[in-house]
């Protein structure tokens, strides 16, 4: 198999892009890297396009690999054909050369092997060929086949046994099951109260291919869990007639005992087998679903708008245990911590208020992070009737993974004189100056943004969710300068090694003030550095484009820019004017086209711009506080706080998300929330229905 050309025919892409990637790839290139900086080579290709060409080249090199075991096994045998080995060769998935591997797959010994050690293969040929079971039977008995009785069951096995490895027949049963399965499940007697909220799946069925990936996630774990008990099927007397129909080239001759063995074969060898398969193959899909709808979920989250470099004063709220406060300068530094009781049993409202003026004034704050947990509301109310000494904007932000951060390693290295609470805050704080750089330390499993996520493959999943940190760290840009050794070890090429050399080199020598500088970094190589260069920033170094997005691979072309221009390189970045004069088709090689060269110009004209949006405050409306203050028909403001295949998850204020389901989203019949919804969207909502006993809400987005 070429594999360059399964790939540009299996994706839909140009064979010459796609042996261009493979070729960076296997050079050691990332896919950040790939991306931004060899559009000319890849033809423009998204990050997404190529780490799909990247997970298929791997499955293939895998495939290609098990060809050789499975050749290796059948020339063992020496039952190796030419046309065998073909048929191999052209396999371009597992399925298809488990199947022609099957009948030379040594395995355990069944019936149909036994009945082949005592001699009966013969015997089935003939039967199979039309010959009446009976009157050839004899002929086989022997010290091991004590009658004739036995040597026809035992060429019945031998029979069933071909029907179930036949490929055609594999690929028959299977096309059904994918096709015109009904997945159906039942509550497990006696498990009806322990089960309770798998109650819409005590009696269910649906066709398979139908079924939402939520659905199957839920119903394997009620699987799981012992509650629910799932069966697979289609129907069976068409599968059989279609069998007879593949398997017995003429019915009219072949006897009920042909009819008999190729029936045993579907429903005690096939059926079983193919079930598996394509359950398996169901919860593959489901997962694969569920993954991306975590990875989409995580990405807007990373991608959340920062406040940017502002001194920040940050509230854990509580009640008994008071609020935890913190003040942090514009790069996250901690300045003070303290505790003030402003909310019951204390309601110190008097001394809350003096500490909270004077820290503003003292560290010349100019917002207040307020974490969305237990007292949220409450503190809420007291933040914002106090007379600030200068301009104060309060936010609301989610609290979720911060206990997580706050006991993790890095939150103890961080702060290893701290207290979890300190850290908590700290983190809380963070988050609102640049949500990126403090997440990234926590394990995106906790941060409460996933679907079902304990349940899908976990490899699988880190996977997806690794590549994306590491493409939003990318797309936003690190300052090299001030980035945590996590941070850093997201940026192409750098990993954790390389992060923990830099802070270490940082350390020691002071601030870098230039790109160029990070090679004196201990192991941190050309390769390394070609990777990396383009995605860090120096603020204030000795050039401009240190803090842009321009790779130094391409500081001469705009050496030259400049040059062409009379100016410095420091004059023309940013300005417009100048800018606008420059004819970038005179500076195209045979190494740099347009793409990259209309990414310079767009990186001078804003340098080291920053992808996300503009912070905005949401203000939950003030006579709701708890769900008992809700009421069906009440539109109230909220924040879209996680997204699943079923509908989406509004924070209201009331410290318990609401639900609107994905059929009240929109007028429009939509396949995905994803498809109207974004993570962190602020949103009215229209009240439904209150559940106190279970503690749900039920929202509307339509006609409101």
């Amino acid at each position: 198999m070429d594999i360059i050309q399964e790939l540009s025919q299996q994706l839909s892409l140009d064979t010459h892009r796609v042996e261009a990637v493979v070729k960076l790839l296997d050079d050691g290139a990332t896919i950040p890297f790939i991306s931004r900086y060899r559009k000319e080579v890849t033809g423009g290709m998204e990050d997404i396009t190529i780490l799909a060409v990247s997970d298929n080249l791997n499955r293939l090199r895998e495939l290609e690999k098990r060809k050789q075991t499975v050749i290796e096994s059948i020339e063992k045998q020496g039952v190796m054909t030419d046309e065998l080995r073909k048929r191999i060769d052209l396999a371009t998935d597992s399925t298809t050369l488990e199947d022609i591997y099957l009948p030379y797959k040594p395995r355990r010994r069944t019936r149909a092997t036994i009945a082949i050690e005592n001699g009966l293969e013969p015997l089935a040929k003939q039967i199979m060929a039309g010959a009446n079971p009976r009157s050839v039977a004899q002929k086989y008995v022997n010290d091991k086949v004590s009658d004739t009785d036995t040597a026809i069951e035992g060429a019945s096995d031998i029979i069933a046994g071909w029907v179930s490895e036949d490929e055609r027949s594999r690929r028959l049963i299977r096309r059904m099951y994918q096709r015109d399965a009904i997945i159906s499940s039942k509550v497990i007697k006696g498990k009806e109260e322990e089960g309770l909220k798998y109650e819409q799946y005590f009696d269910f069925a649906e066709p398979l291919k139908r079924s939402s990936s939520h659905r199957l996630l839920a119903m394997f774990r009620g699987r799981n869990e012992g509650i629910l008990k799932l069966d697979l099927s289609i129907d069976n007397d068409k599968a059989i007639d279609r069998l007879f129909e593949s398997f017995i080239p003429n019915r009219v001759t072949a006897t009920d005992m042909v009819e008999d063995a190729v029936e045993d074969g579907y429903k005690r060898l096939l059926v079983p087998s193919i079930e598996n398969e394509v359950m398996a193959e169901a919860r593959e899909k489901a997962e694969k679903a569920a993954i991306e709808t975590f990875a989409d979920n995580l990405a807007q989250l990373l991608m959340s708008p920062p406040l940017g470099r502002k001194k920040v004063l940050a509230v854990d709220p509580g009640f008994r245990t008071g609020c935890k406060i913190v003040c942090l300068d514009t790069q996250g530094n901690l300045l003070y911590n303290d505790v003030i009781y402003p909310t019951a049993p204390k309601n110190d409202i008097a001394d809350a208020s003096r500490k909270i003026t004077r820290l503003v004034e003292t560290y010349k704050i100019d917002a207040i992070a307020l974490g969305n947990g237990t007292a949220s509301r409450e503190t809420e109310a007291f933040l914002k009737n106090i007379n600030y000494p200068r301009p104060i904007e309060l936010y609301v932000v989610s609290e979720d993974g911060a206990s997580v951060y706050s006991a993790s390693a890095i939150g103890r290295e961080e702060f290893p004189d701290k207290d979890v609470t300190v850290r908590g805050a700290v983190s809380i704080g963070r988050r609102l100056i640049d949500p990126l750089a403090e997440l990234v330390k926590i394990d995106p499993k906790s941060i409460g943004i996933g679907q079902y996520q304990h349940d899908v493959d976990q490899s699988a999943l880190k996977s997806a969710l690794d590549f994306t940190v590491m493409n939003c760290v990318n797309k936003v840009g690190v300052d090299v300068n001030t980035a945590s050794p996590r941070l850093l070890s997201y940026v192409a090429g750098i990993g954790d090694s390389l992060a923990d050399s830099i802070v270490r080199y940082r350390a020691e020598n002071g601030d870098f003030t230039s790109r160029k500088e990070l090679l004196k970094v201990p192991r941190l190589g050309a390769k390394a550095f070609e990777q990396s260069a383009g995605f860090l920033r120096i603020p204030g170094g000795k050039n401009p484009l240190d803090n842009s997005a321009v790779h130094p691979e391409s500081y001469a072309v705009v050496e030259k820019m400049a040059k062409d221009l009379g100016v410095s390189i420091a004059d023309l970045t940013g300005n417009q004017e100048l800018i606008k004069k420059i004819d970038i088709n005179k500076y195209v090689t045979d190494t740099i086209g347009l793409p990259s060269l209309n990414d310079i110009i767009s990186e001078l004209e804003k340098p080291g711009r920053d992808p996300r949006q503009s912070i905005s405050v949401l203000k939950f409306d003030e006579s709701v506080h708890e769900i008992s203050d809700l009421k069906a028909g009440m539109i109230l403001n909220g924040i879209v706080n996680n997204i699943t295949d079923f509908g989406v998850f509004v924070d209201i204020g009331v410290h318990q998300s609401g639900l609107v389901h994905v059929s009240q989203i929109s007028d429009r019949r939509i396949a995905s929330p994803r498809e109207t919804v974004k993570l962190h969207q602020h949103v009215r909502v229209k009240v439904i229905d209150v559940d106190l006993k279970r503690n749900r809400i039920s929202l509307s987005m339509k006609d409101v």
